[in-house]
Order: C-alpha cells, then structure tokens, then sequence
C-alpha cells in the first residue's frame, strides 16, 4: 500500500469508509480532537474515541464507549484517525498493527508527520494519509 495524496484517492477513502478509530480523542468540544470526529459522526461515520482515561471513566461519545486501545474494538476499523504529536504516533504502532482485522487507513490530522510509522504502516498493506485534516478534506472533497 501506499501513502495517499491525490483528491481522488482521499476521495475513494472518505466515501468507502464507515468507521474511523480516533486514537487521542478529546472531550473539550473546542479541541480538533473532538470536533473532528463529531462532525464526521454528524455525516454517518461511526466514531469510536480512543483514549484510556476516558474508557476508564467508562464515557460515551456519538454513541460509542470510549476503548483504552485499538485491540479492545470488536468491530473492524476502516480508518485510525490519530490526534497525537508527531512523536507520539510510533507509540500507537503496535496497537495498530494488533488489529484484526487491520484497518485499511491511517489518517494522521493535520500537522501529524511520521515517516518511519507510515512506511512501516504501508509494508502491511495499510494505506497512509499525513498532515491533512478528515475535516476539510471531507468538506472540500465530498
């Protein structure tokens, strides 16, 4: 797989896709890290918010309980939206690559750049956006 740059690739992946995992979801609705992923809810997406302080709280948003990681999703995962630094994202790895089944993207918001993480991501057929936002790109694209 490869990383995704052309209108009409993140075009295929915003309509294809159903289910987004936003790992370092927020729940101050002022941060990207929860209006992004409620304004994809308000379009159909089902969202589940990844974030262990908010599962052990056992907190609900769009409804879906909040999960401590991507394993614990029973569901499969079409995209894993990460809000978390640059240097935070190879943390996440092994619990990405722990999903079954694998999600078919990677979407690292805008101003989120991993190239080691993405070019991992890919040699297991996961495609991979960076620093773009599902927002605006869904606004701009659907």
């Amino acid at each position: 797989m490869s990383e995704l740059h052309q209108p009409a690739q993140l075009t295929r992946v915003l309509k294809d896709s159903k289910v987004v995992a936003v790992v370092g979801f927020h729940p101050d609705a002022m941060r990207p890290a929860h209006y992004v992923p409620e304004y994809l809810s308000r379009q159909g997406y089902t969202i589940i918010p990844v974030n262990p302080a908010l599962a052990a709280r056992g907190q609900s948003f769009f409804g879906q309980r909040a999960v401590s990681t991507l394993a614990e999703i029973p569901t499969p995962v079409d995209i894993v939206e990460v809000f978390r630094r640059s240097d935070k994202v190879h943390d996440h790895l092994r619990d990405i690559l722990n999903m079954q089944p694998l999600p078919k993207v990677v979407w690292m918001q805008q101003g989120i750049r991993n190239a080691e993480v993405a070019r991992e991501l890919a040699e297991h057929g996961i495609d991979v956006v960076q620093d773009r936002c599902m927002l605006t790109d869904h606004r701009n694209l659907i």
